[in-house]
């Protein structure tokens, strides 16, 4: 069972023999229960009124159903270690299955009236987790449309200024963006850092006609920060809105002060960034279909000229509808983040700092262990929890082999890595002496998102050393 793609996982799920996994779902279940009871009291005043539904067929059908999600892979576990993939916290998922039985619209205030005050809350801790005491936005599907709904403002807010610009690491959907807008797309080169170089920044605003620059604050691939510091600093001689895509890495904010002297500065840098967007799940520990798009300036909201006569008529006061590309969104989403925040509030010194601090230290952990020994090389040092690795090899073409193999010995021994294609001039400052005989090699490349991986470095470490001697040995 499995399959692979460009940076994708072989994997197969595990059993859990001691059902410590089993006996947590349960003691959710009970958790959940509860509450559900709480919530029915709170709405007993109103007729009794029974659903008709066949418990039974139900049964089944979700047995059925379990049956097919076995086909999948163990993104909860440690051992999964490739994509952006970690499971929600169960305050989450009980916040978003109680918000359920009422099924609330974030819409408007008449569908969604707890909820969207709940949403409104959720948006200003965001924008206080940047400085921001004033901040326009709302919940989003995900990074995309967040980042989409930013490039569309900033081309509605400066029409002569059309051009989108951000970095060739940027996520790929910049570049679709730009079309679905019709709008140019100009992609600026990266450093041997993996951020966007600035010296080719400033030749692309001295000749084009810039909108938008788009800050990635951690890079799909490596995890990178954009230099946003540099950025602010040339957007008060060229008249650009500067967007940060900080879908990754912008929880990151929270612990910027543990961080290199370079992440700390670019991530300082965020709170001065016109608009940006982040991913609560990603790292905020949400499910997914939770994104947020956040605008310093409020009266960006004029752009939308949003009005709906028939379902705006309860409440003079400001609608998420009003001031959103989506119309219908989750209540559910807004209810599990707010219950997640209430939880886990955004303090430097809190516990949900710490698991963003463990993440990192497990990439350097990692780092450590293969640093130590001759056979591995270690790409780029971790900004955030990323880490892109390699088998040593004289020859480029063979390098991409032996990764690959790898990885396939490494899934079908439990871990579960992924793989990324890069220029081979991208490897060469850390490989000086390979020979350049394919212009691109593939890599390894992991995740250390989990706040258990810290735990877990020893065990990824000989996995990969298994896989490596395994890989070694001949056929």
């Amino acid at each position: 069972m499995g399959v692979q793609s460009r940076e994708g996982c072989v994997v197969s799920m595990r059993s859990d023999p001691d059902g410590r996994e089993s006996w947590r779902w349960a003691e959710e279940g009970r958790i959940l229960e509860e509450a559900l009871a709480e919530l029915a009291g709170l709405f007993a005043r109103e007729p009794a009124h029974q659903p008709d539904w066949d418990a039974e067929r139900v049964r089944s059908v979700l047995s059925r159903l379990a049956l097919r999600l076995a086909d999948n892979y163990p993104y909860f576990h440690p051992l999964y270690a490739g994509q952006m993939l970690k499971p929600p916290h169960p305050v989450a998922r009980l916040a978003w299955a109680l918000a359920l039985t009422l099924n609330p619209n974030n819409h408007a205030l008449d569908g969604g009236r707890a909820t969207s005050q709940l949403e409104k809350e959720c948006i200003a801790r965001l924008g206080g987790l940047f400085g921001w005491e004033t901040v326009l936005g709302h919940l989003t599907g995900g990074g995309t449309l967040a980042n989409l709904e930013a490039l569309w403002a900033g081309r509605e807010l400066h029409p002569d200024r059309p051009a989108i610009v951000a970095s060739t690491d940027a996520h790929y959907t910049h570049a679709r963006m730009a079309r679905l807008l019709g709008v140019p797309f100009i992609p600026v080169p990266v450093g041997a850092d993996g951020a966007m170089n600035l010296d080719a920044l400033d030749r692309v605003l001295d000749r084009t006609a810039v909108g938008t620059v788009v800050a990635t604050v951690g890079t799909t691939g490596w995890g990178a920060i954009d230099p946003v510091d540099g950025l602010v600093a040339r957007r008060d001689r060229y008249p650009f809105r500067l967007h940060a895509d900080a879908a990754y890495g912008g929880y990151f904010t929270l612990i910027r002060e543990r961080l290199s002297r370079t992440a700390r500065l670019r991530l300082e840098a965020v709170c001065a960034c016109d608009s940006l967007a982040i991913d609560p799940h990603k790292h905020g520990l949400q499910p997914y279909g939770c994104g947020a798009i956040l605008f310093r300036d409020p009266a960006v909201g004029s752009v939308y000229r949003h009005d709906s006569p028939y379902t705006y008529f309860t409440s003079s006061e400001l609608h998420l509808g009003e001031i959103s590309l989506e119309c219908s969104r989750p209540g559910a989403a807004a209810a599990a983040l707010w219950a997640t925040l209430e939880l886990f509030p955004l303090v430097p010194d809190g516990p949900f700092a710490g698991q963003l601090w463990n993440s990192c230290r497990a990439a350097r952990s990692l780092a450590g262990h293969l640093r130590a020994h001759p056979a591995w090389v270690i790409l780029e040092e971790p900004e955030l929890d990323i880490l892109v690795f390699s088998i040593r090899s004289p020859r480029a073409s063979a390098l991409s082999r032996l990764n690959r193999a790898i990885f396939d010995r490494a899934a079908g021994g439990g871990l579960h890595l992924a793989l990324l294609t890069i220029p081979t001039g991208r490897a060469r400052p850390a490989l000086p002496d390979l020979d350049p005989d394919v212009d691109v090699v593939t890599v390894l490349r992991t995740c250390l998102m989990k706040p258990e991986h810290l735990e877990w470095c020893v065990q990824i470490f000989g996995h990969l050393e298994q896989a490596r001697l395994a890989t070694a040995r001949p056929a």
